[in-house]
């Protein structure tokens, strides 16, 4: 988990996703609506991401996952998450 946890730095956002998910389509509307940069990370093309995200997810390849800077791992976050955690730093 500390790997992928700490990849950002800061209030780095990373998205981890995969395709067809609406509601990380929605997430991801809505962080570019809002001018949040964030980093996407596939699930599906990235094996160690998937296991990153089955271990903060309950054994599930729950998405979005969403990790910011140093923040915990939040799965299916809002948008008002993703902001609080950025505040946070």
């Amino acid at each position: 988990m500390a790997r992928f946890a700490s990849r950002g730095s800061g209030g780095a956002v990373t998205v981890y996703w995969r395709p067809g998910c609406v509601f990380c389509i929605k997430l991801r509307t809505q962080l570019r609506a809002a001018r949040i940069p964030y980093r996407k990370v596939n699930i599906w093309r990235d094996p160690d991401a998937a296991a990153f995200v089955r271990g903060v997810a309950d054994g599930n390849e729950t998405v979005p996952t969403v990790v910011v800077g140093d923040h915990p791992p939040m799965v299916n976050p809002s948008l008002a998450q993703v902001r609080q955690a950025l505040a946070d730093g």
